[in-house]
């Protein structure tokens, strides 16, 4: 079961700078609560780039979530597959100039959970939407 979420959001910030927000990957940890993100592949970030979001409290309460960028379009797409065997689904985005400056950033994501059953998938959207959006507004919003 998935759930399928979407989030646009339009800044003052150029491209360039929303995709290297977007694309410091280890910063996703500082927006999401209870999460870690560690790249597990050396520099440059590239297709084929594979990091982790650890979330949850210590080492043994929480899960990871695997992801591969097999698509990599700086500064404009990126494609996300999920990996691990507990959350499922990919995750995208896309970083577009606005007219008169700017720039607008839609994220995508279908996700699913192992485990869950389907009616679950409104409430984890709900959740996603919520979560996700939060995220992309702190990266956008946070210098450095």
């Amino acid at each position: 079961m998935t759930a399928h979420i979407r989030i646009v959001r339009e800044t003052p910030l150029s491209v360039a700078e929303a995709w290297r927000r977007l694309t410091t990957w280890e910063r996703h940890g500082d927006v999401v609560p209870l999460t870690r993100v560690t790249v597990t592949t050396p520099p440059p970030t590239a297709a084929g780039t594979v990091f982790v979001a650890r979330t949850g409290v210590g080492s043994r309460l929480g899960f990871d979530d695997t992801m591969e960028i097999v698509a990599w379009q700086p500064p404009h797409r990126c494609r996300m597959e999920k990996r691990g065997g507990f959350v499922t689904g990919w995750a995208e985005f896309e970083v577009r100039t606005l007219p008169g400056g700017g720039s607008r950033v839609e994220w995508r994501e279908e996700i699913g959970v192992r485990g869950l059953p389907g009616f679950t998938d409104r409430a984890l959207a709900a959740a996603g939407r919520w979560m996700f959006g939060r995220a992309v507004n702190g990266l956008l919003r946070d210098g450095s």
